[in-house]
């Protein structure tokens, strides 16, 4: 990759005649010198020659939002020399709009998400990089009652080991998306954090690299999240989370602990349910003790007494004929960490197989095909015409979308399990 230092000279040279107008602009809109570079739209991996010559209106709106963005900056306290660090070269990247706008047509059913994250070369390599990096990552464990296997599955989960971090600058990948304008607001506050962060010397410009998202390190933290949990545990005054495996622990351990991890509880585990068992109860809005779960003839797979779990849900994420979980407050810590029921249970099934514990022990349904993302529109733009309110028809499941089956399969005497089916959506039209 050329460095953006390479990219001024290149513009020092030979600037085109719009390029020297829009430094002009630049200048005057941030009230100061012009810098030695501008902002550009190329490709990630790029030059400045690359760029048709239509994309001069595109770059000279980015150098003014840049322009913009600086002057509220300053008056948040981030330093003309920190502005220049981080602004001079910074680029536009269309593959990051990309990969922000894109909606998949498809939805990866849960069992194939887990067959990858969860597979035998992982729980090995997990298992090897555990014991290669024990006083780090036990003294992560110790220090914030986060077990060790959890915090290897996030590392795992995250960037296989540290193997893959990323390689988008974060600057740019933040100010891209601040310039795009879908989520401005959002943007805006990560690309500020980051100018903080750089402010600090935790790390520099050119080694600020992470995801399209501007998820950052070896656990891939948002700036904001860096600046509210990250630890310097390794006691060089710097807080790297790229190349500082204590650090790294220390800080993903700190961030899990202070969004509420309860120390020597599980995450949960699988369980059998009773026939008949009334499948509207497996909801994560169903909250209740182990115990009166386990009086209700929920069971473990191997008979023994179900985990304390003061606050436990019953989730069905492949529907009445997958398999069936218990999941305790620890599994919605890890949705803090993401958002996501089948990545937290991805983190909870890796955590357990580090420990030697067992894969799920029942089958998933995989002869049922996940429905795209128009076919779950449909479904819903069906469900609402037959007065099985969905919420708003968007082609993403949420609770609305859950409780409108459940309502319409309930209408045809059928297990109500909320799950979408081709069968379901082919019965509605």
């Amino acid at each position: 990759m050329k460095t953006l230092r390479t990219h001024s000279r290149f513009f020092a040279s030979s600037r085109p005649r719009w390029a020297t107008v829009l430094v002009g602009i630049l200048a005057l809109a941030a009230g100061a010198a012009a810098p030695s570079a501008i902002a550009q739209a190329i490709p990630a991996g790029g030059s400045p020659a690359q760029a048709a010559p239509d994309d001069a209106e595109l770059n000279q709106r980015f150098a003014r939002w840049i322009a913009d963005f600086s002057t509220s900056a300053r008056a948040a306290g981030i330093t003309e020399e920190t502005l220049q660090s981080a602004f001079d070269g910074v680029r536009f990247i269309p593959r990051v709009t990309e990969l922000d706008s894109a909606q998949p047509e498809f939805t990866r059913a849960v069992w194939d998400y887990l067959d990858s994250a969860v597979s035998p070369q992982r729980i090995a390599r997990g298992q090897d990089r555990l014991l290669q990096s024990r006083p780090a990552i036990d003294a992560a464990a110790a220090r914030y009652g986060v077990p060790a296997e959890i915090l290897v599955a996030i590392w795992g989960m995250e960037s296989n080991f540290g193997s893959n971090t990323g390689d988008i600058p974060t600057i740019d990948a933040l100010a891209t998306l601040g310039f795009e304008g879908r989520r401005e607001a959002w943007a805006r506050s990560q690309l500020l954090a980051a100018l903080k962060i750089l402010q600090n010397r935790d790390i520099d410009r050119a080694q600020m690299l992470g995801s399209w998202a501007g998820a950052m390190g070896q656990t891939q933290f948002l700036p904001t999240n860096f600046l509210a949990y990250a630890v310097d545990a390794d006691g060089d005054g710097r807080r790297d989370i790229w190349g500082s495996l204590p650090d790294v622990m220390a800080s993903t351990a700190n961030f899990l602990a202070r969004s509420g991890w309860q120390a020597d509880q599980p995450w949960g585990q699988e369980v059998r349910l009773p026939p008949g068992f009334d499948l509207a109860l497996a909801d994560a809005d169903v909250r209740q003790p182990a115990s009166a779960w386990a009086a209700q003839g929920v069971q473990s797979m191997d008979g023994a007494p179900l985990p304390t779990l003061a606050d436990s849900a019953l989730l069905l994420p492949a529907g009445a004929r997958g398999p069936a979980f218990l999941a305790g407050a620890n599994f919605r810590t890890v949705l803090r960490y993401n958002n996501s029921t089948s990545y937290a249970l991805a983190i909870g099934l890796l955590a357990q197989g580090l420990a030697g514990g067992p894969a799920v022990q029942s089958a998933w349904p995989r002869d049922v095909p996940p429905l795209t993302r128009s076919q779950l529109l449909a479904l819903q733009t069906a469900l609402n015409a037959r007065g099985f309110d969905s919420g708003t028809p968007d082609g993403t499941m949420g609770p609305a979308t859950r409780r409108g089956i459940r309502l319409y399969q309930r209408s045809l005497g059928l297990p109500a399990d909320g799950y979408p089916t081709l069968e379901l959506l082919q019965g509605l039209q």
